[in-house]
C-alpha cells in the first residue's frame, strides 16, 4: 500500500466516522465557529481546558471531507495536551499544510495525513479551519484564566 493511499484512508475514516462530533451544552467549554465563505465549510469547535490541560475537544459543522475529517483528527490529537503543547502542534500542522519544513517530533500521528494538501492551495483553508478555530478557543480559555 502506498503512503498516499494510507493517508486517504485515514481522511475517509475520520470523515465517515468522526470522533468527538457533537457539541455539549456546557458553559465550561470555550466555543468558536468559523466559516469559509468560498466553499461553505462551517466548523464549530468546543474545548474544555482545566489547569492548562485540554480535557475535551468537541466539533460540529459541515463541509468537505478534508474539513470534517481534519476536525476529527484534531479533536483526538490535542486531548490531554497542555495549551502550549497544543499550540506547538497547531503551529507545526500549519507549516506542514503550507509545504514548509515542520518538526516531526512535535507533529506526528494521523495529522500527517494532510501533508498532501500543500499541493492544492485552495484546500489549505479546508484542512486548517478547525485548527484555526481551536487556536482561537485556546486564546479565549487562556484569557479566561487570567481573570
Amino acid at each position: 500500500m502506498r503512503v498516499e493511499d494510507l493517508y486517504r484512508d485515514i481522511i475517509m475514516e475520520h470523515y465517515k466516522n468522526p470522533r468527538n462530533k457533537g457539541l455539549l451544552n456546557n458553559d465550561k467549554y470555550k466555543k468558536v465557529n468559523l466559516l469559509n465563505p468560498s466553499c461553505g465549510d462551517d466548523v464549530t469547535i468546543q474545548v474544555l481546558v482545566e489547569d492548562d490541560i485540554i480535557k475535551d475537544v468537541r466539533h460540529d459543522g459541515h463541509g468537505c471531507s478534508i474539513c470534517c475529517s481534519s476536525a476529527s483528527v484534531m479533536s483526538e490529537t490535542l486531548v490531554n495536551k497542555t495549551t502550549k503543547e497544543a499550540q506547538n502542534i497547531i503551529d507545526e500542522y500549519m507549516l506542514m499544510l503550507t509545504g514548509k519544513e515542520y518538526n516531526k517530533n512535535i507533529l506526528k500521528g494521523e495529522a500527517i495525513a494532510y501533508i498532501g494538501v500543500s499541493k492544492f492551495p485552495a484546500r489549505i483553508r479546508c484542512a486548517s479551519i478547525a485548527w484555526k478555530a481551536m487556536e482561537e478557543a485556546l486564546v479565549e480559555a487562556k484569557n479566561d484564566g487570567k481573570r
